[in-house]
């Protein structure tokens, strides 16, 4: 492999300086920033949207729920466009996709059209959050990659914590929720003009790359078909659980992930690649990854719901009020990453990740519409603790198994399944809370002698009467404990997958030996230009493959 290191070294004067790396990530972490702040600021803003649109429960679920099934669809797509085109140009054209969606969904006059707006949103999301990890691996070389995470893990504890908090003074504001998704266009602007003026990228082209369309459209309409069953199911006016329908559906959903199975194991270049996430440390991290996504997602969206529907709250204090979940997150993934790379021993902080997501998310099975508020903090602190030790740490385990030449596609199948793990928890829980909450509001309104349909209902709880909507609140309070419960489920599945990883030990060098990985000899066939491995084969720290 010497030879690999001398074509790296003439590339070595074209290396952007550490000025010039930090001008470009100020337009690369703005757009990673307002597109994660785009899903942070609705989750307290969706109660009074979807009142103001005369939405019903499973209409506030399917807003997350689009965006991130287009995030996660979308994400290996444009990956494999970076293996093609110009990565500049790329993320400015999702920079301009996702404004578009966020106009379209603030004008939005209906669900249906919100909807839609929140699927351009979502593929916009998708280029953006695989396209910033993919450029800062262009130009920063691995042994270097971690000064610089720093940078992305502060952007994102902001966007985590202000995303929220800032959705519900908008909303209490004269400005309405529709500024919710305007604000974020001049953040997108700002950050299209600051690409264009600091990042410089050459333009490297692979040969022999081609995009698997038919395998990307089997898996997006195979979870379409089983996200549109959970949704329905069990409501009044569609179908059982156990139906017809509901078969046809499951069936349909099966066939088609099947049929993506078979055309992926084909494929020249698949979506997703068999041989990587098959291989026992990724496909356990991707069991548990899916609790993470379903923790992670589905906390945030429904505790929102939860402190202003159940306990009444305006929107700006229930975005305070999930504070403590995202100081859980920032202390789990900061403080984890600094013991790793203390001590180099990561699988501990898995299991232990796992645990606490396990113990938060089971405490949050038993809350109420009377719950006090000190203790859903301590619970959702515990929740947050538990995926900031697990997210960053399972794709970590995931990068130690591959060589460098696969880190790409490892890292996103990890990504990929743990937004789709969140958009069927959001979709599943969602569907659940909404059958309970008509459950619970029609045996309330059977006391007090009111007739009432037991759907999820109408969200807009401020335009009822005062004995009815206090029914309403406390069914939403009581039901949500429901949803936690499944999730808690779902973790233990996380937690047992944790405690199978292999303990492999963290290498010290950027790549692996080639006849450990056979994708890598496949690889090295190609003719993929090698600068974008600048420091191959050189000895780093056990924490730096963690960036």
């Amino acid at each position: 492999m010497s030879s690999s290191v001398e074509a790296v070294t003439p590339r070595d004067p074209f290396a952007m300086t550490h000025r010039e790396i930090l001008e470009a990530m100020t337009g690369l972490l703005a757009a990673l920033f307002t597109a994660l702040l785009s899903t942070t600021i609705v989750a307290t803003a969706l109660p009074t949207i979807i009142g103001d649109l005369k939405g019903s429960q499973t209409a506030y679920a399917w807003v997350i729920t689009t965006a991130l099934l287009a995030n996660a669809a979308s994400t290996p797509i444009w990956g494999k466009f970076a293996d093609l085109f110009n990565k500049k140009v790329l993320v400015q054209t999702a920079i301009v996709i996702f404004v578009l969606g966020s106009i379209v969904a603030g004008f939005a006059h209906s669900v249906p059209l919100l909807l839609v707006a929140r699927v351009v949103q979502g593929v916009g999301m998708g280029g953006l959050t695989a396209l910033v990890v993919a450029i800062i691996g262009s130009i920063v070389a691995p042994r270097e990659r971690g000064r610089y995470s720093g940078y992305m893990g502060a952007v994102m504890a902001v966007a985590m914590s202000g995303g929220p908090i800032l959705g519900g003074v908008i909303v209490d504001s004269p400005l309405g929720w529709r500024w919710c998704f305007f604000v974020c266009v001049p953040l997108a602007v700002i950050a299209l003009v600051l690409l264009q003026r600091t990042l410089r990228l050459p333009t490297e082209r692979k040969t022999g790359v081609s995009i698997d369309w038919l395998g990307a459209a089997l898996l997006t309409g195979g979870v379409s078909v089983l996200l549109i069953w959970v949704s329905f199911a069990g409501k009044a006016g569609y179908y059982d659980w156990i139906s017809t329908e509901s078969a046809l559906y499951v069936g349909g959903g099966l066939l088609l992930l099947l049929a993506m199975v078979w055309v992926e194991s084909r494929a020249e270049s698949p979506i997703i690649p068999l041989p990587i996430v098959t291989e026992r440390t990724t496909g356990l991290a991707i069991i548990a990854s899916i609790a993470v996504g379903m923790g992670m997602f589905g906390a945030t969206t429904f505790l929102g719901q939860y402190f202003q529907t159940a306990r009444g709250f305006s929107p700006t204090i229930a975005g305070v009020l999930t504070i403590p979940m995202v100081a859980g997150m920032l202390a789990g993934s900061v403080g984890s990453g600094q013991l790793i790379t203390r001590f180099g021993k990561w699988k501990g902080f898995v299991v232990a990740g796992a645990t606490s997501l396990v113990i938060g998310l089971g405490l949050l099975s038993t809350i109420d519409h009377a719950t006090s508020l000190w203790q859903v903090g301590i619970y959702i602190a515990l929740v947050g603790l538990g995926v900031g030790m697990m997210m960053q740490n399972l794709v970590l385990a995931v990068q130690n198994t591959v060589s460098v030449h696969n880190i790409g596609a490892a890292s996103s199948s990890v990504a990929f399944f743990r937004t789709f793990g969140g958009a069927i928890g959001v979709s599943v829980l969602g569907s659940v809370l909404a059958t309970r909450v008509g459950e619970l509001s029609a045996q309330g309104f059977d006391r007090i002698g009111v007739q009432a349909g037991s759907s999820g209902g109408n969200l807009d709880i401020g335009a009822l009467p005062a004995p009815i909507a206090a029914i309403v609140r406390a069914a939403y309070g009581d039901a949500t404990g429901r949803i936690f419960l499944i999730a808690a489920g779902a973790a233990i599945v996380a937690l047992l997958a944790a405690m199978l990883l292999p303990n492999n030990p963290l290498r010290r060098t950027i790549d692996i030996d080639p006849d450990l990985d056979p994708m890598r000899a496949e690889n090295d066939e190609d003719d993929a230009p090698v600068g974008e491995f600048d420091g191959d084969r050189q000895k780093v720290g056990a924490g730096s493959g963690s960036a």
